[in-house]
Parts: C-alpha cells; sequence; structure tokens
C-alpha cells in the first residue's frame, strides 16, 4: 500500500496532465481504504522528496476531517507540522505543482493555521504557521477568500510580540512582509486590525533595542500605509499617534556605524513628508506645534528635528503652510544663526524646501531671508555651506528684480568660494550661482563675462573625480547665455560648444545629460543662429537617445480587467483606498540622459524649424519610441518635443503643395493620436498635463479644420480627466476622496481646463453641444468643499469660454453668475481677478440673462477699486469687466456714480490684455460726447498723458487715445490749456504728439 501510494503520489506531481489525471483516480479509490492514513503517514516521516511529504499532509489532512479530535498528540504534531511546510518549503515549486490543490481546502486550511498560529505547546509551529501565512497569501493572491485573511492579524501579531521577546527578530520581520503584502492587494484586507498594525510598527520602530533594518521594515509599513491606505488611517484616527512617534523619532541620534539609509530619523522624515503629501489637513497642526516647541529645547537633535519636521511637510502642506509661513520663517532663521553646526545644517536645508514649495508667497520675504543665506555662506562648516548654496538656488530661482540689491555681496562670495573651495562646494557654488544669473537676467550681465572665463578651466578637466564638476560648469554657461542673450555670447560661444562636445569622449553619463540641456539653451538663445551647430549636436543627441537600457525594468502588478473592480469585495472605507501599483521607479544615468536628449532634439527642431528637415524623420521616431517609455521623465520630453516637431514640419512642408500637406496631416495624426492615449492611459500626471497643454495648443493653432477628426476623440478624453477616472488620477491617490478632504490638482487638472477654451477659440459658437457635455463635470470644481484653487480654475475657464464661445453662453448665465459673485469676495486675490474677468465677459456676450445681476456685480465689484484692494491685477480686471459692461449695456449702468471710481484706478498698471477693452470704452464715451464722461476732463487728460508715456500700451491703443484727446480739443479748445500746464513735459509732450498723429 505505502509503495503504490508513493508512486501515485509521484505521478500526481509529475506536469503531465494526464498522468496526474489517472494518479488522482486511483488515490480517490485508494483514499477509501482504511490502511491509507498508516500509509500517509508512513510518508510524511520518510519521503525523500518534500513535493511528496507535503501532497500526503493535504490528503491526509482531507482524510482525517471530522476525526481530528480522535488522534493522538504525537500524530497531530505530526500533520500541522507536514501541513505548514507543505505551503513553505520549496514554495515555487509547489506554486508550479499543487499550489491549485489547496484553494478547494481553503477553510480547513485556514482554521488549520490559525491554531498552529495561537499553539501555545510549540513555539516552532508558531514559527512555521506564520511563515506559512506569508507564502500562502502570495500563492492565494487577490480574491474573495483572502479577505478572511484579516483574521490571522491579531495571531500574526501576537507571534511576532513574542519572537521579538526572544530575540528573534528575523522570524518577526515576517510579519511586515505579510502586511506589505495585505497593502498591497487590490482587495481590502485590514479593515479594523490597521490599528493594531499601525500600533505594532511604532511599537517597533520605537525599540531602539532592535536592528535598525528591523526598525526600518516598521517604518516603511507605516509609509506604505499613508500613501495608499490613508482613508484607513483617516478613519481610525491614527495620523497624530504615528506623529507622536515620528517627531520624536527625528531627534534620535544615529550611532556612528549605523547605515543612514536604515537610520530612525531619515525613516520618520520619509514617513512625515509621505503623510504630507497623502494626508495634509491632518498633519499641519500637530507639526508645527512640536517644530514650535521642539525649536526651544536645549537638546540641538530636537531644536534640528524641529526645522527638519518643518522641511519635509513643505511639499505636501504647502498651500496650509502658506497660511503660516511668518511664523514657520522665523523658527527656522533662527535655527539658521544655531551655535550648532546640525541645527544650521538642518536649517539651511528647511529653508530650501521654503523656496522650492512655498511659491510665490516665500519671495516677498527676500528681505530677510537673503541676508541670512549670505552670513550662512560664511559657515565653518562645509556642510552647512553645501545646503546653504541649496537654499540660496532654491530662494533665486524665483526671484526678478528683487535680486539686484543683493547681486554685488553674493556674486562676490560666490566667485570667492569658487576658486577656493573643495570640488563638493564648488558643484553647488555653481548651481548657486546660475539661479543667480536666472532671476538676474540682464543685470547679471558685470559678472557674466568672470564667470565665462572661469567655466573654461572646468570645461577642459578630464579626471574621473573632477567630471561632476565639468558637467556643472557647462551647465552654468548654457544658464548665463540664456540670461546675458544672443548679441552678446554668439561671438564668444564656439570654444564652449567645442568643449562642451568633447565631453562626450569622456564616457560620463551626467556629462553628457547636462551638455543637452547646455545645447538646448544654446538653441533657444540663438534661434536660427543654431542651424550651423545641427550636424555637430543631432548625431550626438541620437546617440543618447538609442542608448541601451540595460538591466532597467518596470515592474506593475496591475490588471486592466480588474480595474473597476476594487470595491466590489467589501464596502468598507478600505476599498475606497488606492491599490498599490507596485512600480519600480529607476533612475541611473542613462535615463536622465535619454531625458535631455529628447528634450534637446524637440527644441533644436523647434528654433531651426524648416532647417531641420534631414533629422526630422529620426526625431519623430525616437519620440513615438520614447512617448511610451517605462520611465515618466522620458516620455515627459517625448510629449513636448512631438509638438516642437510638429511645428518644425509645418515649416519644412508648407510650401510642397498637395505632398506637403500630406505629410503634415500624417505627422499631426501620429501626435494627435499618441496625445489622446496618454491622456486617457498614462499613469504619470505631469506626462498627461503637458499631453493636455499641447492638444489645446495644437487645437487652437491649427485650427477647428485640422483636428476635427479627433475632436469626439478628444471630447471623451477630457470628460475622463474631468470626472477623475484616468489612470494617473488613480494612483498615488485615494480613488474616492471626500469633498472636505480635497486638494488641488494644480499639476493636471488646470491643464485639463485649458481644454475646454481651446475648443471655444477654435469653433466659436459652434462649441455649444460639446460645451453642454463638459458643464456639469467641470462645474463639480466649483462646490464651496472645494479649495480656492479648484474655485478660480473653473472660473478662469468658464471666462475664455464665454469669451470665445460668445451668445451661447446666455444659457448658462444663471448657473455660472452665483459662484463668480462668491468668487470676487475671495480672500484669495487670484480668485478675484479671476471672477472680475469672467463678470465681464458674462456681461459682454451673455445677453439679457445677465441685466437682472447689474445690480449686485455693481455693489459687489465695488470694493475692488478701493484702496483696500491690495492686488493691481484685481483692479485692473474689475475696470475690464465694468467697461465690458457699458459697452454692452450703458443705460444699465449709472455712470455718473460709476465713472469717477471707474477712472481713479487708471491707468492699467499689471494687466495690460485688459487696454483694449478698458481704453476702447473710454475712448467710444468721449468719442459719442456722453455727457457723463464730459464731465470728467482733467481726469481724462491725466488718464490719456499716463498711456502716452506708458511703455506697456500698444501703438494701436496710443492712437486710439490720440483720437480721443483730439475729440476733447474739438470741444474745448483752450479751455484744455490749464490741465496741460499740471502735466509734466514728458507727459504733455507725449500727449500733443499723439493728438497731432491723429
Amino acid at each position: 500500500m505505502a509503495q503504490s501510494l508513493e508512486l501515485l503520489l509521484i505521478q500526481f506531481l509529475m506536469p503531465d496532465n494526464d498522468a496526474r489525471r489517472q494518479a488522482e483516480e486511483q488515490i480517490k479509490r485508494l483514499a477509501k481504504d482504511p490502511q491509507v492514513v498508516p500509509a500517509l503517514v508512513q510518508h510524511l516521516r520518510t519521503a525523500k522528496t518534500p513535493n511528496v511529504r507535503q501532497l500526503a499532509a493535504v490528503l491526509l489532512r482531507k482524510k482525517i476531517t471530522g476525526h481530528w479530535s480522535k488522534l493522538s498528540p504525537q500524530l497531530k504534531h505530526l500533520v500541522k507540522q507536514s501541513l505548514i511546510e507543505s505551503i513553505t518549503v520549496e514554495h515555487s515549486s509547489l506554486t508550479e505543482t499543487i499550489g491549485s490543490t489547496f484553494r478547494p481546502h481553503f477553510t480547513d486550511l485556514k482554521t488549520l493555521l490559525l491554531k498552529c498560529l495561537q499553539d501555545e505547546t510549540s513555539n516552532r509551529v508558531r514559527v512555521a504557521a506564520l511563515k506559512a501565512v506569508g507564502s500562502f497569501l502570495e500563492c492565494i493572491g487577490d480574491g474573495d477568500e483572502v479577505v478572511k485573511f484579516r483574521e490571522f492579524i491579531p495571531s500574526i501579531l501576537n507571534v511576532s510580540r513574542q519572537c521579538l521577546a526572544i530575540g528573534e527578530e528575523d522570524v518577526a520581520v515576517i510579519a511586515f512582509e505579510i502586511f506589505d503584502e495585505l497593502i498591497e492587494s487590490r482587495t481590502p484586507l485590514l479593515g479594523d486590525s490597521v490599528k493594531s498594525i499601525v500600533q505594532f510598527s511604532l511599537e517597533v520602530c520605537s525599540n531602539q533595542n532592535l536592528e535598525p533594518s528591523t526598525r526600518h521594515q516598521a517604518l516603511q509599513i507605516i509609509s506604505w500605509l499613508a500613501k495608499y491606505k490613508s482613508n484607513s488611517l483617516k478613519k481610525h484616527k491614527l495620523v497624530n499617534p504615528i506623529l507622536q512617534v515620528m517627531c520624536p523619532l527625528l531627534a534620535q541620534s544615529t550611532s556612528g556605524d549605523e547605515d543612514d539609509d536604515l537610520s530612525p530619523d531619515r525613516a520618520a522624515a520619509e514617513v512625515i513628508d509621505t503623510i504630507a503629501v497623502n494626508i495634509p489637513k491632518h498633519i499641519l497642526p500637530p507639526v508645527f506645534e512640536f517644530a514650535s516647541v521642539s525649536s526651544q529645547n536645549s537638546n540641538p537633535k530636537f531644536r534640528e528635528a524641529s526645522v527638519t519636521a518643518l522641511g519635509v511637510i513643505s511639499e505636501g502642506c504647502s498651500h496650509l503652510m502658506k497660511d503660516k509661513l511668518e511664523p514657520a520663517l522665523h523658527i527656522v532663521l533662527v535655527a539658521l544663526r544655531d551655535q550648532e553646526q546640525m541645527v544650521r545644517g538642518a536649517a539651511s536645508f528647511a529653508l530650501g524646501q521654503f523656496a522650492e514649495h512655498l511659491q510665490p508667497e516665500i519671495t516677498a520675504y527676500y528681505g530677510s531671508v537673503l541676508p541670512c543665506i549670505l552670513n550662512a555662506l560664511e559657515d565653518a562648516s562645509d556642510e552647512v555651506k553645501e545646503k546653504s548654496y541649496y537654499a540660496l538656488a532654491a530662494f533665486c530661482e524665483n526671484m526678478g528684480e528683487e535680486i539686484h540689491p543683493f547681486l554685488d555681496p553674493l556674486m562676490n562670495k560666490l566667485l570667492a568660494s569658487l576658486q577656493s573651495s573643495s570640488r563638493n562646494l564648488q558643484e553647488t557654488c555653481m548651481s548657486a550661482i546660475g539661479s543667480v544669473a536666472a532671476a538676474a537676467e540682464q543685470a547679471f550681465m558685470p559678472y557674466a563675462e568672470r564667470v565665462l572665463e572661469l567655466m573654461k578651466t572646468f570645461m577642459v578637466l578630464t579626471s574621473d573625480e573632477d567630471l561632476r564638476s565639468r558637467a556643472r560648469a557647462t551647465e552654468l554657461v548654457g544658464i548665463v547665455a540664456m540670461s546675458v542673450g544672443r548679441t552678446r555670447m554668439e561671438p564668444i560661444l564656439s570654444p564652449y560648444v567645442e568643449a562642451a562636445i568633447s565631453g562626450f569622449g569622456l564616457e560620463f553619463s551626467e556629462l553628457r545629460e547636462y551638455t543637452h540641456g547646455f545645447f538646448s539653451n544654446v538653441a533657444e538663445i540663438l534661434d536660427d543662429g543654431f542651424i550651423k551647430y545641427l550636424p555637430h549636436v543631432v548625431p550626438l543627441a541620437f546617440a543618447s537617445c538609442n542608448l541601451d537600457d540595460g538591466s532597467a525594468v518596470d515592474i506593475e502588478d496591475s490588471d486592466d480587467d480588474n480595474m473597476g473592480g476594487i470595491g466590489d469585495v467589501s464596502s468598507d472605507d478600505e476599498a475606497h483606498d488606492e491599490p498599490r501599483v507596485r512600480n519600480i521607479s529607476i533612475r541611473t544615468g542613462v535615463l536622465d540622459e535619454k531625458a535631455a536628449a529628447t528634450q534637446a532634439l524637440g527644441l533644436f527642431a523647434l528654433h531651426t524649424k524648416g532647417s531641420y528637415s534631414q533629422y526630422l524623420e529620426e526625431s519623430l521616431r525616437i519620440m513615438v519610441k520614447h512617448s511610451g517609455y517605462f520611465h515618466e521623465d522620458v516620455r515627459l520630453q517625448a510629449v513636448i518635443a512631438l509638438q516642437h516637431i510638429l511645428t518644425a514640419a509645418q515649416a519644412i512642408f508648407q510650401s510642397h503643395a498637395q505632398e506637403g500637406s500630406d505629410k503634415i496631416r500624417e505627422i499631426l495624426d501620429t501626435v494627435m493620436n499618441i496625445y489622446i492615449k496618454t491622456m486617457t492611459g498614462d499613469d504619470d500626471k505631469e506626462v498627461v498635463a503637458h499631453a493636455c497643454t499641447s492638444t489645446a495648443d495644437i487645437i487652437k493653432e491649427c485650427g477647428y479644420v485640422a483636428v476635427e477628426k479627433y475632436v469626439p476623440q478628444i471630447v471623451d478624453a477630457t470628460l475622463v480627466l474631468l470626472r477623475k477616472e484616468a489612470p494617473c488620477q488613480q494612483i498615488g491617490s485615494d480613488s474616492e476622496i471626500d469633498d472636505d478632504e480635497a486638494e488641488h490638482d494644480e499639476v493636471l487638472m488646470d491643464a485639463v481646463s485649458d481644454l475646454l477654451p481651446a475648443f471655444a477659440k477654435a469653433m466659436g459658437s459652434h462649441y455649444a453641444p460639446i460645451f453642454s457635455k463638459l458643464f456639469e463635470p467641470l462645474m463639480k470644481f466649483a462646490k464651496a468643499s472645494h479649495p480656492p484653487q479648484d474655485r478660480t480654475m473653473v472660473v478662469a475657464c468658464l471666462a475664455e469660454v464665454a469669451q470665445n464661445m460668445g451668445a451661447p453662453i446666455a444659457s448658462y448665465v444663471d448657473r455660472i453668475m452665483p459662484l463668480v459673485l462668491e468668487e470676487l469676495l475671495s480672500s484669495e486675490a487670484t480668485n478675484r481677478r479671476n471672477a472680475a474677468f469672467c463678470v465681464g465677459e458674462l456681461c459682454k456676450n451673455g445677453g439679457e440673462p445677465t441685466l437682472k445681476y447689474y445690480g449686485d456685480i455693481l455693489r459687489t465689484i465695488y470694493p475692488l477699486f478701493g484702496e483696500s484692494e491690495p492686488d493691481d491685477a484685481v483692479s485692473d480686471n474689475a475696470a475690464g469687466a465694468i467697461a465690458r459692461m457699458i459697452m454692452v449695456h450703458p443705460e444699465s449702468i449709472p455712470l455718473n456714480q460709476v465713472l469717477p471710481v471707474f477712472l481713479k484706478v487708471l491707468p492699467l498698471k499689471e494687466d495690460h490684455e485688459e487696454s483694449v477693452a478698458v481704453y476702447g470704452c473710454v475712448c467710444t464715451l468721449v468719442l459719442s460726447s456722453n455727457p457723463q464722461v464730459l464731465a470728467l476732463v482733467p481726469d481724462l487728460v491725466r488718464l490719456f498723458a499716463e498711456v502716452a508715456v506708458s511703455p506697456s500700451e500698444t501703438a494701436e491703443v496710443k492712437a486710439q487715445i490720440g483720437r480721443a484727446f483730439s475729440h476733447l480739443i474739438t470741444l474745448y479748445g483752450q479751455q484744455i490749456q490749464p490741465i496741460l500746464s499740471n502735466l509734466s513735459p514728458q507727459h504733455a509732450n507725449a500727449l500733443s504728439a499723439l493728438s497731432t498723429a491723429s
């Protein structure tokens, strides 16, 4: 019996399906024999092949179901051990052979494993069961039965704690591997157990007696939960308990022999950063409180932690932190003067983070920030200096004229440092000089020659240890060239181009990457002057684009067919958490080089246009290939470059009659199909955003006829994005977020909203049927519960649609106007500005339905003309709104009350796109001899003189002003002279010149 059974067991494990079926039938017949149990037991004890022992255990458990209590303790123990072994030993082999055998016995196995996990008599059984659960979970995958694994969590935690207590950390770590598997499952597995998992993870990561790797795994679990199960953390109010542990961990010292990547302070910072990005509203108050208290702590590690915490949350909590910018900045600037180096370094890092993520508000503090950075550049510590260069680079990058008073002290320190520091500091110093040059633009001219001369010495370095500095120098020359312009750079550029080209022979990917960026900048400043360099640089870009990717791979555990069924398994809140998609993001020198080369080819095509013909076909082939590249950085550059390739193609083929038109249509078809596919299929928001922006540009530039065949697909794609159903909106964020938790998606939704006015501009009133499909999905972003940025995005979009679609907007006035009136009262200047613009366009094109709102509009918009309005652009747009209202329905405006207020805020100060409407209205009233406007002649003359000398106004506007002023002279003659005498000679002469010219 035993021998025949063993042969059948072996036969059952063979890959031949017919042999397996025959063995299965014979095993079923043998199972009725009373001697089968002893035979199976014998195989459990003696079989040399693990798979035979495993299969014998499964069959034995099935045979003795219902008789378990009658077995001896020894036999029970043997069956348990063998069955657990059947799941854990040689797992890969098992999955291929008898993994499917487990499914019919899932209930029995689940019960057995639970009993084994709770077995108080044998630690070995508990440990084996813990391993078995992990292996079995992998084998089962997603499905209804896997939800039942949440029943294992309490026992898993119990076994893990017992193992930690006796020093078996390697076994306890298996629990984190199991939790990792549960988190990444599409099925909502954690339920209420998420509280227990978080508590256990916090216990482990706080225990300084455990190995760094063990603590790090615990921290990683919390990070995954924050990223992929944030709804669960919010539902169970776990954010505060997590932060109460994470924030103090930031202050935990790292032992000298500890791996930095595993250090608790660094891992805790990553967890806090992840929570800030995914649950920003829940993190700012406790972190800010920790930072405020810790900044006063006598322990320097806590002072360091206070500014580190503020720095790491500045990206995720950017909108919220702007309201606390002043007190947060105070903490950081005080820390920048701390006696301890570690605190000053952390403060420099935090300041750099603020400069990156809290724009544009932080730029207003340049008066207090830049002197502090200047002082930090003199720090005794190279580490503090390096981080200060980073802070300076980040801060200056978004400055403009404000940097001019600081140029001398900044450049004196930077140039001195550049010549006397270590290579590492020289590199960060060059990065800072680049940011200063970009901000200063033409004002950088006095420093350009010295910087460029210094860069020559770096751009000829050939030692391996110097190539990174050479790369930075090459980048800096390109930035300086952008600042000083073509006239200054073109005569001296050749040696820099030659040095850059020679760097390609040094086999250093980062140098090639930065050199492609240098060529991109040179192409941008030279425009057609770059044509002579094309034969030298385009082949280099082709070579980089065609580099072998090596082992770079992209792994994604997702099944497109199941994307819509995530919530069908369970009704608990976890069903609304985003499944973890296992994208392995790989950054290599080759990848970055490809991205830079792809960008360069697009810019070469854009700036040389018709002269790019011999490179067009290969460039297009590369862009098509790279638009589907595994890494988003390369896809992004390809998506951007495709539009430039199309622009070049239009210039190349526009004079080629029918053949040329066919070629342009062929390329347009390629580009549009890629953009549409990207909008609805790509999983990266920035890539999708640029596809939307480029599509909108093409619609506006090429016109409706050119894109007509793609309109239905573009509209469908726009609807998918407005409904937040696209893949890029499902990854890395909750698939279903409560309105009060919604955050403005600046990267993506602003780009999506560009598509609606693009259609309106191309189609005019014919856009109405399409707009009717898009209107309701768009208006969902205007709910009061949505952030201000969402609402102003909607209002700005509607304003442009009204402007370009014209009369059909009338049917939407009653839906839109209440929103716009409310936005006129917003505390955000951008919202008020867009609302004022929208009011004007609605009144201009909305017809009779707008008249009933005139009184409400005038009352609501009035404060925007007063001294209490701090933003000039808001007042300019308010003036534009009133101008449009007057032009369409002057009889509905009390001009005697409105005009004095209206003229008082003129001339326009910032938004000169309103000039045509505003000055057109004023001139129309004057030329029609409107009595209300003629009563304000002194104000009119003052206004006309200001416009006459303004460098910001067009010749057409000034000519119109000249005609209106001439009309005033015709009406009043010499009575105008005393008013002119009150003007400065410059103003009076400019106005007289306009009058004469008209």
